[in-house]
């Protein structure tokens, strides 16, 4: 599997595995999207480290606050540095049901592991705040990114 095609694909497909697990509610299969040693940053803050860390921590959750929730994902770009490593650049949410849009931005810095499968190596999930977003830019326009 070396060509872009084929790495893009198996990323989509780790995506589905991950928001299979989270759907079941089972911590073991969610935290297995991840490299033994991943480190694993929430929107409010809190970080895993390792897959045991995001393993354990998330059935304690599955298992009571976000017992029941559906993991929704929208992958915007995925970019390739070198073919073993990618950046996913995403938007997603949690919840009963799909919100109109998905209010996290999501960073996932991905790796070939040795057994030759994509696994997540870092994910950075943040909240974003329009309100804010929109003053700031108002205020200081050239703060604003510029669109492709």
């Amino acid at each position: 599997m070396n060509t872009t095609r084929d790495a893009q694909q198996a990323i989509r497909e780790l995506f589905t595995a991950m928001e299979d697990a989270w759907n079941r509610g089972d911590g073991n299969a969610y935290a297995a999207c991840f490299t033994q040693d991943a480190s694993y940053t929430a929107f409010f803050g809190t970080v895993y480290r390792g897959r045991a860390d995001i393993a354990g921590g998330h059935q304690a959750l599955f298992d009571s606050v976000l017992k029941g929730t559906t993991m929704f994902n929208e992958i915007v770009e995925v970019r390739f540095y070198g073919t073993d490593t990618a950046v996913v650049l995403g938007r997603g949410d949690v919840g009963k049901k799909r919100p109109g849009k998905l209010p996290k931005v999501q960073t996932y810095t991905l790796v070939r592991d040795a057994d030759g499968q994509w696994r997540i190596a870092a994910f950075q999930n943040t909240k974003r705040n329009r309100l804010m977003e929109g003053f700031t830019f108002k205020v200081t326009p050239a703060a604003a990114p510029r669109r492709s």
